[in-house]
């Protein structure tokens, strides 16, 4: 019984994956509600595997790690840009996503997702050269929102993590 209410929290996490991109490619905001839904299905996923993924220890640290990281890369990235380089919601989100998969898990999703917003800049950039006819791609004026890049780290490590979840439904 418990092993389907984890998969219905694994389904419910990808879901608000896919909606918090959706809604940072369109309002540039990542909100609080559907942040902290995302944080409550890991805490519920965890509890009703009976921590056989993480400890409850291991994710406090994983949330704490992920918060800290990018909230820490926010600040510097700020002073150096003298504006808002990464929103809060990002960094909710990579604390959320700590829950999930860990201190090493929400590393390797924000490389991953580092990665990801990188490639996805990159098309952007090109395509807007094209639609506009610019001699070059304008990268230094190029802002795109890092949530979905994020999602796609998030998605990538909870794959690698959760990869012997359909052994416990069989």
């Amino acid at each position: 019984m418990l092993s389907w209410v984890a998969l219905l929290c694994l389904a419910g996490g990808i879901i608000l994956l896919f909606l918090l991109s959706a809604t940072d490619m369109k309002t540039r905001l990542l909100p609080n509600e559907m942040v902290l839904g995302f944080a409550a299905l890991a805490i519920v996923f965890h509890l009703t595997t009976l921590n056989s993924f993480m400890s409850f220890q291991a994710m406090i640290v994983g949330g704490v790690i992920g918060f800290s990281t990018l909230y820490l890369l926010r600040a510097v990235a700020n002073e150096i840009y003298d504006t808002d380089a990464l929103g809060l919601g990002d960094v909710k989100l990579l604390g959320a996503a700590g829950f999930w998969l860990g201190a090493d898990g929400v590393m390797l999703a924000m490389a991953a997702g580092a990665m990801a917003a990188l490639i996805h800049g990159f098309v952007y950039a090109f395509y807007f050269q094209k639609k506009t006819g610019a001699k070059r791609p304008d990268f230094i004026n190029l802002k795109i929102p890092a949530g979905p890049g994020f999602a796609i780290g998030i998605l990538i490590a909870g794959i690698i993590r959760f990869s012997s979840f359909r052994i416990m439904l069989g």
